[in-house]
């Protein structure tokens, strides 16, 4: 039995000397002790391993044979208290089923650095431990955030020549970069002949899909003599199994904008008088409700690449958003009550979306209206008295319910967590009337090389304050309760 730590190589301990090299990687007393370690080691059979500023738990356990689980095996932990270890979080994660890997991430003093990825043998498990351990109290009045991890593949191109067509992309992405896959290529709303001006490109590993961006990225790489644009693509959202068979809702896109709802009823309707209950369509996408999942299926199989008023459409199930997560972003004003309650592709292309989800609606704040919230903030101006004695004192001595705007919000959630300042990062294009549009990318330094390294809701916006609010918005509703 052996725990391994890594600095600026491997060094290998043994029971009696687990403290690392140089000092760095000291195991502190307390909680996480020499004893604690190696009784969690002599119980479960695991190897240690720290290295690179992270220390690996198993991967693979004991008596493991063939390759890791699949993707979508691993969850994301947060808001780990920093002198909290694998004695006492590996029995907690154990309860929703066998563990391939815990990493833990560490700090050089010996604490960890609040956050962690847990891998499990399954699917299922890794949503168990999601259902049931997400804002777990994992002690008296600390609570953890457990979230799917998402080892992203995918990479947003933007800036490409309109006129290109998928294979000539495909092929040039392959002359640039190492281990593509496909590309996705979306035609434009108005001229079926050319494409957005951007794709997303799918790579083999998520190794391959960083290295490609690390090459693309710097701004100066051009294609076909254009400058593009390079970033991660957000993922799309992941909806467990049980709840997509459920689903009796088609999403239909590549529509022409002059078809109609009642042309879209009417044609998926020819398999099957009757079938569809409504469609809903925005601008060259839609959704198409059955009254039976059945007859959605079949439909689906049926209508997937068939031509409607010229366009060749492309029909999958719509995702149903998380109810939870419904909840809180109408309590954050995040949907309008009247939105479609479904997870769609992008199809604003005059916003040049980096995402596969559909984009939020403005917060009802910032259509100029109050948004609900648990508690409503008394928002009162008082009569200053000549006299009145005042006394300094910093913002963050003050209670969360001070602060109406997000952005005060976010930077309160920082200092709590003993984190540095969030940092924004500006951003602007045109849309097609010509108005600039602004968005703000968000970067919380201190969970920067986590699950999720920035922050950008997927809606611009005219001002640059409403950019910024909503931006911090966006952000909280992503870290979780204070």
């Amino acid at each position: 039995m052996k725990i391994e730590f890594a600095f600026q190589g491997t060094a290998t301990m043994n029971e009696e000397n687990i403290e690392g090299t140089n000092g760095c990687s000291k195991v502190r007393t307390g909680t996480q002790n020499e004893a604690a370690l190696l009784a969690l080691m002599e119980k479960t059979g695991y190897n240690m391993v720290q290295e690179n500023g992270q220390r690996k738990f198993g991967g693979p356990p004991p008596g493991w044979e063939g390759p890791p689980p699949p993707r979508g095996c691993e969850v994301f932990v947060g808001k780990i208290p920093r002198d909290m270890y694998e004695d006492e979080l590996v029995p907690v994660f154990e309860r929703a089923g066998k563990i391939y890997e815990f990493r833990l991430m560490m700090e050089f003093s010996g604490e960890n650095r609040g956050y962690a990825f847990v891998m499990y043998t399954t699917k299922e498990e890794a949503q168990l431990a999601i259902r049931i351990l997400n804002n777990y109290e994992i002690r008296p009045g600390k609570f953890i955030g457990v979230c799917v991890s998402l080892d992203n593949c995918r990479l947003f191109i933007g800036a490409i020549p309109k006129e290109k067509k998928k294979e000539e992309i495909l092929d040039e992405m392959k002359k640039v970069t190492e281990g593509v896959v496909d590309v996705i290529v979306y035609p434009s709303a108005t001229d079926k002949t050319k494409n957005r001006g951007f794709a997303f490109v799918e790579y083999e590993s998520h190794r391959a899909a960083a290295m490609a961006r690390r090459k693309l990225i710097p701004g100066t790489f051009q294609l076909w003599g254009h400058t593009i644009q390079v970033d991660w693509a957000d993922p799309e959202k992941e909806v467990d199994e049980e709840t997509m068979q459920r689903v009796k809702v088609l999403y239909v896109r590549n529509l022409m904008i002059s078809t109609t709802e009642e042309t879209i009823k009417a044609e998926f309707n020819k398999f099957k008088p009757g079938a569809v209950e409504r469609v809903k369509k925005l601008r060259d996408y839609a959704f198409v409700h059955f009254f039976n999942r059945d007859d959605a299926v079949s439909a689906m199989s049926v209508m997937n690449g068939k031509c409607i008023d010229g366009a060749s459409i492309e029909v999958t199930l719509a995702k149903p958003v998380n109810k939870e997560n419904t909840w809180r972003q109408h309590l954050n004003g995040q949907i309008s009550p009247n939105s479609e309650n479904l997870i769609v592709f992008a199809n604003k292309e005059e916003s040049y979306p980096k995402t596969l989800g559909k984009p939020l609606t403005l917060p009802a704040r910032l259509n100029g209206q109050h948004s609900p919230s648990p508690t409503e903030i008394e928002r009162c101006a008082y009569p200053f008295y000549p006299g009145t004695k005042l006394t300094p004192i910093s913002m963050y001595s003050l209670k969360s319910n001070h602060f109406n705007s997000a952005v005060m919000h976010l930077d309160y959630y920082c200092n709590k967590n003993n984190w540095a300042p969030p940092e924004y990062y500006l951003y602007s294009t045109t849309s097609q009337d010509g108005k600039v549009l602004l968005v703000y990318k968000i970067v919380i330094p201190a969970i920067a090389n986590g699950s999720q390294s920035y922050f950008m809701p997927d809606k611009l916006c005219t001002t640059l304050e409403d950019a910024k609010e909503l931006a911090a918005q966006f952000t909280l509703l992503h870290l979780g309760p204070f």
